[in-house]
């Protein structure tokens, strides 16, 4: 009985299989249950990845989160910018409001004073003048009042008013034009006659002056009436 069931035991594949021949087929025991290595090592693999992915959403999770707070931070940086920017244009805007209010105001000033002291010039321009020329009145009053009936001595004290009055006249600017035996120039004469049969050196020439003419600082304020050779 004994020979007949070891036989058949031998003849038959043992299910269990030596630490050799599991070791040869890359299998493994755990928690009771038969594992193959590569299925083992497949798991690990497996495992191994989700782990990293998993680290790798963490990862990108607080990378988010540190951009997105940088970009908070640019943010706040970029409008904390924008308002010192519009505070500094308000101020410049009110200095120019300020100067441009006190240029007006200067050029009010300066138009209202030009034209008081324009009229002022027009009603008191002549003051100078008339002050000027009041001496040489009195010395005609003087004329009048003197009882003297000597011609001469009365001629003499006209002729010193008259070149004192011409004094004061160029004081003034005024000056007389000198026409004798000038040259025509119809910028300073005004040819009342032409005589003729004077010869050729006086053709053109001034040979008579019937009114003086005078300039006021070189400009013409009065011509002079004279009569031309022809």
């Amino acid at each position: 009985m004994a020979y007949l069931l070891y036989d058949i035991l031998k003849n038959q594949k043992s299910p269990i299989m030596t630490e050799k021949e599991m070791k040869e087929k890359k299998i493994k025991v755990e928690d009771g249950h038969t594992v193959h290595e590569e299925q083992s090592d497949n798991c690990h693999h497996t495992k191994d990845m989700a782990g990293e992915k998993a680290a790798e959403g963490c990862n990108h999770e607080k990378a988010c989160e540190s951009h997105c707070g940088s970009c908070h931070h640019e943010e706040e940086a970029h409008e904390g910018h924008e308002d010192n920017t519009i505070q500094k244009v308000s101020d410049e805007l009110d200095t120019l409001k300020d100067k441009y209010l006190r240029s007006v105001a200067e050029f009010e000033n300066y138009k209202k004073r030009t034209l008081k002291e324009k009229a002022e010039l027009i009603l008191n321009g002549s003051e100078k003048t008339i002050s000027t020329i009041l001496p040489v009145l009195d010395d005609f009053e003087r004329a009048l009042a003197d009882k003297s009936d000597d011609p001469e001595a009365i001629r003499e004290g006209v002729r010193m008013i008259y070149n004192k009055f011409i004094k004061t006249l160029e004081s003034l600017g005024v000056k007389k034009m000198e026409t004798k035996d000038k040259d025509f120039d119809t910028d300073y004469h005004e040819a009342i006659a032409m005589v003729p049969g004077l010869g050729d050196n006086k053709k053109g020439k001034i040979v008579d002056c019937v009114q003086t003419g005078y300039t006021l600082n070189d400009k013409v304020i009065r011509h002079a009436k004279v009569a031309v050779g022809q």
